[in-house]
């Protein structure tokens, strides 16, 4: 088999001559190259058939995470919102007993009779310091935990101003239950204590307390602190009042015009517990005052110019 090849300058021409194995080699590309692109194409297919088979699944799992992700974020937006309203109500219990140690504080502080000024529970308290270098291994505590710490802080401080409390209350109970003074406000004593010729018999008579005269209705005060057990007329001491103050002591406030007590009423020192007359065995607006320790008539006198503790 021969092939002509023709040139394309001046018309030149080459002959080729091709042997029987040449020529057998050339007939079976020509016959193995259709099937050669039939398979690739086939490959090229089913490649392109199974990308566009993946994608759908693809979408489906993107969408599938994309939900999952949704969900976790409202439930973390649901919990923050929980605890954020448990901070919240946290908060408003630890104001709550932050005003309340304030009014402790402030009763503290007048029971004292320490300077209000100086300890004023209504403004935070001054404080300051140069800037310091933060640690290297300090970490910032949850706001949980620094609100727990700070509650517990609290509750220290209320055991220890409730103990001062009473302490103070104990020991101001027992400034006010401690008989001494006198039991009027204007006035003068016009008999003591002891023997002394009775007013309407002339004759020599016991005297079991001691008298302050003054103007008719003015103002008769309890010495001290008690409970009134006795408001009432009664025979000799005309309109009386009886206070017992614990402690075995005992006062009586007689030939009262107006009686302002009744019995069961605590009555704080100088209170004012009846007005001055002149009722029962009596010459003049006074009033008859007595003390009583332990159940025994004692003389007043030694109350009277007791110095208050």
């Amino acid at each position: 088999m021969n092939i002509i090849i023709v040139g394309r300058r001046h018309g030149e021409s080459r002959n080729i001559k091709l042997t029987s194995t040449v020529k057998h080699l050339l007939l079976g590309l020509l016959f193995a190259l259709p099937m050669a692109m039939g398979a690739a194409g086939y490959w090229l297919a089913e490649r392109l058939s199974g990308d566009m088979a993946l994608a759908p699944d693809a979408a489906k799992a993107w969408e599938r995470d994309l939900v999952e992700q949704r969900q976790e974020l409202q439930a973390l937006r649901h919990s923050a919102e929980q605890e954020m309203a448990a901070l919240t109500v946290r908060l408003a219990e630890i104001q709550s007993r932050v005003m309340r140690l304030d009014a402790v504080g402030e009763r503290l502080v007048d029971s004292a009779g320490l300077p209000s000024d100086e300890f004023d529970f209504g403004v935070a308290p001054s404080v300051g310091g140069p800037i310091a270098a933060p640690e290297s291994n300090y970490q910032v505590p949850e706001i949980s935990n620094a609100i727990q710490q700070l509650a517990d802080r609290i509750t220290s401080r209320e055991q220890q101003l409730d103990i001062l409390d009473d302490l103070f209350a104990a020991q101001k109970l027992s400034e006010d239950t401690f008989v001494a003074g006198r039991p009027i406000t204007k006035g003068w004593m016009s008999s003591r204590y002891g023997y002394r010729a009775d007013p309407f018999t002339g004759r020599s008579a016991w005297h079991a307390g001691v008298d302050f005269a003054g103007k008719d209705g003015s103002d008769i005060v309890a010495v001290a602190a008690g409970v009134v057990t006795y408001s009432g007329p009664r025979y000799g001491y005309g309109n009386l009042v009886e206070v017992n103050h614990g402690n075995g002591y005992k006062t009586r406030y007689a030939h009262c015009k107006e009686i302002k007590v009744s019995v069961g009423d605590i009555v704080r020192k100088s209170d004012v517990i009846a007005l001055m007359g002149s009722t029962g065995r009596s010459t003049g607006p006074h009033v008859h005052f007595e003390v009583f320790k332990n159940g025994r008539s004692v003389d007043p006198a030694a109350y009277i110019h007791r110095r208050p503790r």
